[in-house]
């Protein structure tokens, strides 16, 4: 294993122990998370492995094999952090006195940008990885809430629970449906295969920004209209249409966009445990149009690749992740795959973008060690 090689070369010694843990796609449920909502993540085949020993003092000794000096950072205190190191050092810093200092290598092969949430991957194999070195005896939520904290905290990023929770809890084969408040959770069979389907995923190339941007501005959106309607959260809005006549300009979009993306999630969750797959496509549609006329997190990239994606043949698309970039998602018959692709790289040459490129996401396991 590459990472345990790069360990021993940085280190002088192996690992006390390696873990994997995954990126994700959202099936559906955008911008729901962080309003207390629903959402349907799965479990993708990248993500970050994490080679880690403990340390007796305070020193942390960083090594990403995707940076691009091949020298460990060295950080006498979390403050020094900064770059990629944040990620990793937050989940340190939230731990406090709970751990001292620690040699950690990383390997990622997540596509970086394509909204897959590598930051995600990173902060909950470290996580795990600390988790048993320490016997801290954390449950997977709670690792993922760690990895959540960190972000919120040390990094800045004002994100949800999906992410980190997707990476933790998911299992193969399966869609994480998480309340995103309760923090309750059950894993749903996505057999896709079995029904002749798979989930392209549509990565346009544009690479996004969230922090301190439109995410944050969305989020601020939300907590201000539940404020109006004297809700705790948007998942608290019963009578959606008393709700918008008390709302106007952008906040009465925003509430329109995850109170239905709610309501959308239950319902292709209810399609699945009834295993009709084939039925869900237009609860995506209906998605991304919500996405981008009520929430506007959406771009050019993004919708042409819907758009002809539906032309060619799928049975559904929409953009996933926080948007203003990344990826989009197709539902999409075995044999229209070839038509599909073809469908989204004419568009993209019409208007003289760059080709995006396709990934297969296959619904794979959560975190797990390798040693």
């Amino acid at each position: 294993m590459r990472v345990v090689e790069a360990f021993r070369t940085a280190f002088g010694a192996d690992p006390a122990t390696v873990w994997r843990a995954p990126g994700r796609v959202n099936l559906i449920g955008e911008h729901t998370d962080y309003n207390d909502g629903f959402v349907l993540p799965f479990a993708v085949p990248w993500g970050v492995t994490a080679a880690v020993s403990p340390r007796d003092d305070r020193t942390i000794r960083l090594l990403s094999l995707q940076a691009p000096s091949p020298e460990p950072v060295v950080l006498a205190s979390p403050e020094q952090a900064e770059g990629w190191t944040r990620y990793v050092v937050g989940v340190l810093a939230v731990l406090g006195d709970r751990v001292r200092g620690a040699d950690i290598a990383v390997d990622g092969d997540v596509p970086q940008g394509a909204g897959l949430s590598s930051s995600a991957a990173l902060e909950v194999s470290v996580a795990c990885a600390l988790n048993e070195l320490h016997g801290l005896g954390l449950s997977p939520m709670e690792v993922a809430l760690l990895g959540r904290r960190a972000e919120n905290e040390f990094v800045g990023m004002p994100c949800g629970i999906m992410d980190q929770a997707a990476s933790a809890l998911c299992r193969e084969g399966h869609a994480l449906f998480l309340d995103c408040r309760t923090l309750g959770s059950r894993n749903v069979p996505l057999d896709l295969a079995a029904h002749g389907l798979r989930v392209l995923i549509i990565d346009t190339g544009v690479h996004h920004e969230h922090a301190g941007g439109g995410y944050a501005k969305r989020r601020a959106e939300c907590e201000s209209a539940a404020r109006t309607l004297g809700v705790p959260a948007l998942r608290d809005v019963t009578d959606l249409g008393a709700a918008l006549a008390r709302l106007r300009g952008d906040e009465r979009r925003r509430v329109e966009h995850v109170v239905t993306e709610s309501h959308r999630v239950e319902a292709v969750v209810g399609l699945l445990r009834a295993d009709r797959p084939l039925d869900i496509g237009a609860l995506l549609n209906a998605s991304h149009l919500s996405l981008r006329d009520k929430y506007e997190v959406s771009s050019p990239e993004l919708d042409v690749a819907v758009e002809a994606a539906v032309r060619g043949g799928a049975r559904g698309a929409r953009m996933t992740g926080g948007g203003f970039g990344g990826s989009a998602i197709a539902l999409v018959a075995e044999d229209r795959l070839n038509a599909v692709r073809q469908a989204v790289t004419s568009a993209y040459a019409e208007r003289s973008w760059e080709p995006p490129r396709f990934l297969p996401a296959i619904p794979s396991p959560g975190a797990h060690p390798l040693t």
